[in-house]
């Protein structure tokens, strides 16, 4: 087993939000992987429907308190935890009361999108690879789950590749249907730069920003893995994905997910290295 660490950013975990495929697998696969020995860390944004006092999730102090700055303006980043004690797993939370504090997750309570999606996913995953810095803790594979992670890969094989935790890593997305309909290149464009992702960098991608499906297709441009995480999900995605001799694994099912997701985890990281 070359594969030893797992850091699962995710977008939601039941029961943290309400049961779907994606919170579905966000719960079990992580306790799967964990349970064939492998160690794992998992983080999924606070959005403002988790329950706090149930779920009995509280402030990390030591890993809170920077702030990150998008567009100019700075955002206090907020850690806090959760375990859910059948799986024997601990869930880090993201939160920052601009994006996530009583905010709901793609669509708002009247069942509209909200217009700074874009910025929240960013914020994420910032956040995320900032504290993993901070936990001084080097996963052998990221995987991430839907539109909420999708700009991950680009910042871990660009901005942070130098970073320790991330310098060896392989990138691994799962591609649901659900994603923003609606954003602004410009703004997008603005919004992502950070260190060495600037105008000219993003420019000179082969990715089209106008794209409706954008945020995926920019996943699979920095991924070292393509998952379709829904029967029948995005197969445009797959086809852009083996257009670019991506390693696939076509929807695995909720069974005997330790085996299907480990071994593509092996067969990733192993193809990588050639």
């Amino acid at each position: 087993m070359n594969v030893k660490k797992v850091l699962f950013i995710t977008q939601e975990i039941v029961p943290y939000v309400s049961e779907s495929a994606m919170s579905s697998a966000g719960r079990y696969l992580p306790q799967a992987i964990q349970e064939k020995g492998r160690e794992i860390r998992t983080f999924m944004p606070k959005w403002g429907i988790v329950n706090e006092r149930r779920n009995q999730l509280h402030e990390v102090i030591r890993l809170s308190g920077m702030n990150l700055i998008i567009d100019d303006t700075d955002h206090p980043l907020i850690i806090k935890v959760a375990s859910i004690q059948a799986a024997r797993m601990q869930v880090y939370f993201i939160d920052n009361d601009d994006y996530f504090h009583k905010r709901q997750m793609l669509v708002d309570e009247n069942g509209e999108e909200y217009p700074d999606n874009v910025e929240r996913a960013i914020f994420y995953a910032r956040g995320v690879l900032e504290t993993v810095k901070k936990l001084r803790w080097c996963p052998d594979v990221i995987h991430c789950f839907g539109w909420m992670s999708a700009v991950a890969p680009l910042y871990i094989k660009t901005a942070y590749k130098d970073d320790p935790p991330f310098a060896n890593a392989k990138v691994i997305y799962s591609a649901y249907n659900e994603k923003p309909s609606s954003l602004s290149v410009d703004d997008f464009k603005r919004c992502l730069s950070f260190r060495s992702v600037d105008d000219a960098f993003l420019s000179g991608l082969d990715v089209d920003f106008s794209s409706p499906d954008v945020l995926n297709r920019l996943a699979v441009a920095f991924s070292d893995g393509l998952v379709q995480a829904e029967d029948g999900a995005c197969p445009d995605l797959m086809d852009l994905a083996a257009a670019r001799n991506l390693p696939l694994l076509a929807y695995p099912g909720t069974d005997s997910l330790a085996e299907s997701y480990g071994e593509f985890y092996e067969k990733v990281f192993s193809e990588s290295q050639k």
